[in-house]
């Protein structure tokens, strides 16, 4: 399964739209991200994104009481019951209509939807086996205008709904006689939200102007009293009971009246009021500062409103106490969750794309995560494989953890689009290209930038490279058509390289040699050669346009992306082509909204715009303005696999076909434009605009891949999409893959081979076999000083497989040494063989470096503070023994004292050195 990348995670973007989700132990955040589920794990530092997808947007997610099921709804009205446990969806559903919101009752039993100006109550799945997973029980009518929000009571005996109307509903979720249903009102706004107070009926409700109402209600929830039942239900119920009482009295008989109640009990028996105690305001900004999401925790009593300018306000209720106001930015709060203990607060801002989790008691941030405001440009993999940096049109520069998933440091000096990024061959620098003119240099170290370069007449650069021993750094201009390089070392301009006639596209340097391959729109890729006078060597004439240009790892082939949708291979040392791929049909690129033709016929103006050789140099990824990532053999130039890497129809140029249902005597239904506003109350700028901003539009963005890099293990593979940043990989599946198995080969077999210790034996059968579980027993089963002998036995095909199954449990396990000494031993007898494959053998070991540099950070580390602190108390020590010298001694007991202090800092550094390695 050499090609078997399957998604594996979704960096660069971490919220959306929809709401957020706090797990059952609330130690992780669950965030939609555009048609995706991610999960933020805040106690293991992981971010990880769940491998399902929805056809449109993810409106609302709801979560079971349990935390093992959730039900996920996307802008269609169609639901995914996902198991959170095995990560994979159990059923489909659609629920006929657009759903706002999704809430399970506190036992689990039922979940009621919002759709449209009704309510309907499902029997939950999961509890009983049943055909369909999805029954529905009930369905409540009431509200005159789209309902907005749902909660439950404590004891799942009733829940309350939220309307655009002004109106709040309460219903009983079983057939009570008291309680049916019951309306309260008292706003001038769209409620957003409703929340039951614990183990009561009494209620808040929250209005988009800002007004809170408390309602008290007369009944507590044990005076429900369930309705008696009428018709055929009721005749078997008076039969069952004339039958168990046919052996009492006839005189009790014939004086009592079964299933009824008289008058006088009807009359002492009331129906559930509601009465309003209080009406609290909490704009103070006026009209222009709407409430958009609220969040009550009801064992504290902690009431968190978010509002349109990015101010949320800390409440405590019944008393409205205002805890804090503080304001996260000018974008409005989206979404809030407050997690189990109280203590996490979740906020999510869709306008910035923003995800936000506080603990508010200690005012500190647990995670502050933010994707690219704009659509990602372009990214580059570190030497190791451990970081990946990704440019943007907003900007910024960003530096994620390939372990985490998370955002460590943001670089936002450049004033204007990124449009190229690249590590240096050490991976301690970043070097980027924008269009402000100027090309930075940062530092990894220091997060500082420590370079700037520029021309000498304002220009604009679109791509960036830097040579393999890191001194000379060039970029590429698009409206003077020259290349600048400069020295790293000084920042000095070296030269400007002329000749091209069209914008520069694309920029490579050669591995090996000191040659510069730039690819230009004047139909030309020209090498130009850094040691011999900076003149061109070669020019290599196409029949198109040139968008990319990329070098072979080794350096004996070059690759070029065309305008007319073809990738060619050139042979750089004599200028020759040596093949071609036409990609015309496997871009396979969708229509427009607004487009009049079909995808076929709009596929003929596409190309692929990026290109990216594999570790070993045998196949190249190439993509484009399609939703398509290609992977083709360099050498029989055929389509290997196409990977999707989206189906989310909320983006443009997804479709296939053109949809007539759309299409009225006036023009296409998407020409029609709504407002900003409308939906979700931002801040008005305009002036003399009473609701919305005329000036804001709704637009579809379309989908692309801007940039394609494979990692260095060879393990995964990256691309920048209007989506994020997505990851593809080897290691997210599980897969029966043997190699070379025969009938002789059993686990079993294995195990029988280890108990006689034949190591060799039971080594090569558990490879053979490809199970992880089997080949890391048999390696642990040799002993520590039969290591040698075992791998100088190895036959040669084995070796790279024994590498990589190291190099992957460097990341998991914790048996350091003995990994290491079986890979140095590995290295050490097979070493000269294996320089024959060394082009094979390159991407195991950058797999081996990338686990090994983690250790070596996380190690060097604790290492450092000890040497540090042994060295602290050798000079205290040494310092107070000078004293000593100094001093006269009268009595013994000084210098006893003395070395007891020197022992004790001694005692309590070792102290500080075990805590700190069991942290």
């Amino acid at each position: 399964m050499k090609f078997a990348y399957r998604f594996s995670n979704l960096l660069g973007t971490v919220y959306r739209c929809g709401n957020l989700n706090f797990t059952h132990d609330g130690n992780s955040v669950i965030s939609p991200v555009g048609n995706r589920v991610t999960v933020f794990d805040l106690k293991n530092n992981r971010s990880n994104t769940l491998p399902l997808a929805t056809k449109y947007n993810i409106k609302c997610v709801g979560l079971s009481p349990d935390g093992r099921l959730a039900i996920i709804v996307d802008e269609g009205g169609a639901a995914l019951l996902v198991s959170l446990v095995c990560r994979s969806v159990l059923h489909h559903f659609h629920f006929k209509g657009s759903v706002h919101s999704v809430s399970f009752s506190p036992d689990g039993r039922k979940f009621v939807v919002t759709k449209g100006n009704i309510a309907q109550m499902y029997h939950a799945p999961g509890k009983k086996r049943e055909f369909n997973a999805f029954v529905l029980d009930k369905t409540y009518f009431g509200p005159y205008d789209e309902t907005t929000c749902i909660d439950w009571t404590d004891d799942s005996k009733c829940f309350v709904v939220g309307s655009k109307d002004m109106s709040t509903w309460v219903f009983g979720a079983e057939r009570w006689d008291n309680l049916i249903y019951y309306a309260l009102s008292g706003h001038k706004d769209a409620i957003v939200a409703c929340f039951f107070e614990s183990n009561s009926l009494d209620l808040y409700s929250l209005s988009q102007d800002g007004a809170l109402c408390v309602w008290q209600c007369d009944t507590p929830p044990e005076g429900l009293r369930l309705k008696a039942p009428r018709g055929w239900k009721a005749d078997i119920l008076q039969r069952e009971k004339e039958e168990e009482e046919e052996d009492e009295e006839e005189g009790d008989r014939e004086t009592t009246i079964r299933g009824k109640t008289t008058p006088a009990e009807q009359e002492r028996v009331g129906k559930v009021k509601y009465s309003r105690l209080a009406k609290y305001f909490l704009n103070k900004e006026g009209d222009f500062n709407n409430l958009t999401s609220a969040a009550y925790h009801k064992k504290t009593h902690l009431l968190v409103t978010g509002f349109a300018s990015g101010i949320f306000h800390l409440h405590e209720l019944p008393e409205f106490n205002l805890i804090h106001s503080l304001s996260i930015s000018d974008q409005r709060v989206a979404s809030i969750a407050i997690n189990s203990s109280g203590d996490w607060i979740a906020f999510g801002c869709s306008g910035m794309g923003q995800l936000l989790v506080w603990e508010w008691q200690s005012e500190s941030y647990v995670l502050k995560q933010q994707g690219h405001f704009n659509s990602m440009v372009a990214l580059a993999y570190s030497p190791d494989g451990q970081y990946i940096v990704t440019g943007g049109d907003d900007g910024k520069v960003k530096v994620w953890n390939t372990l985490s998933g998370f955002c460590f440091v943001t670089l936002t000096e450049h004033s204007s689009g990124v449009t190229g990024v690249t590590f240096t061959t050490t991976g301690h620098v970043i070097v980027t290209s924008s269009l402000d003119g100027t090309v930075r240099a940062f530092d990894l170290h220091r997060y500082r930038n420590f370079r700037t370069f520029t021309s000498p007449r304002p220009t604009q650069f679109s791509c960036v490279a830097v040579d393999s021993s890191g001194e000379i750094v060039s970029a590429g201009a698009q409206d003077s058509f020259e290349i600048f390089v400069w020295s790293m070392q000084t920042g000095r301009l070296l030269d400007v390289l002329s000749g091209h006639e069209g914008p520069v596209s694309g920029l490579c340097f050669n591995p090996m040699k000191s040659i510069l391959a730039s690819a230009s729109w004047d139909k030309t890729v020209r090498l130009w050669d850094m040691f011999d006078s900076w003149r061109t060597k070669e020019t290599l004439t196409l029949t198109s346009d040139a968008l990319a240009v990329t070098f072979r790892p080794d350096g004996a082939e070059l690759a070029v992306a065309t305008l007319n949708s073809q990738i060619t291979f050139w042979d750089p040392e004599n200028a020759v082509q040596v093949g071609s791929i036409e990609g015309r049909h496997d871009l396979k690129t969708g229509r427009k909204e607004l487009d009049k033709i079909t995808a076929k016929h709009s596929a003929k103006g596409k190309a692929f715009t990026t290109l990216c050789y594999s570790a070993d140099g045998q196949s190249i990824l190439a993509g484009g303005m399609s939703k398509f990532v290609c992977l083709y053999h360099v050498r029989e130039q055929i389509l290997v696999k196409r990977f999707e890497l989206s189906c989310n129809l909320s983006l443009d140029a997804m479709e296939e076909f053109l949809n007539r249902r759309k299409m009225t005597e006036f023009g296409n239904l998407a020409l029609i434009d709504e407002d900003a506003g409308e939906e979700n109350g931002a801040a008005v700028p305009l002036p003399g605009v009473r609701k919305g901003d005329m000036s804001s539009r709704h637009f579809k963005p379309e989908i692309r891949v801007t940039s394609l890099r494979f990692s260095p293990t060879g393990r995964c593979w990256a691309a920048t999409s209007t989506e994020g940043l997505l990851i593809f990989s080897l290691d997210a599946q599980m897969l029966f893959d043997p190699f070379e198995l025969d009938t002789s080969v059993t686990p079993g077999r294995i195990r029988e081979a280890l108990r006689q210790r034949e190591f060799t034996r039971a080594i090569l059968m558990a490879f053979r076999l490809n199970e992880k579980k089997l080949a890391q027993e048999a390696l642990e089963a040799v002993p520590q000083n039969e290591i040698e002998v075992v791998s100088t036995s190895l036959p040669e095909l084995y070796v790279v497989k024994v590498l990589e199954f190291l190099a992957a449990s460097f990341e998991e396990s914790r048996h350091l040494e003995f990994y290491l000494i079986w890979t140095q031993k590995l290295l050490m007898s097979h070493g000269q063989r294996l320089k024959s494959r060394a082009g094979q053998l390159l991407p195991v070991v950058q797999f081996l470096q990338k686990g090994l540099q983690r250790h070596l950070d996380d190690v060097s580390k604790l290492c450092d503070w000890n040497r540090f602190n042994i060295q602290y108390v050798l000079a205290v020590s040494k310092q107070r023994g000078m004293k000593r010298t100094l001093e006269p001694v009268d009595t013994e007991e000084d210098s006893d004292a003395s070395d007891e202090d020197s022992l004790h800092l001694l005692r309590a550094a070792g102290e500080e050195e075990e805590e700190e390695m069991l942290i």
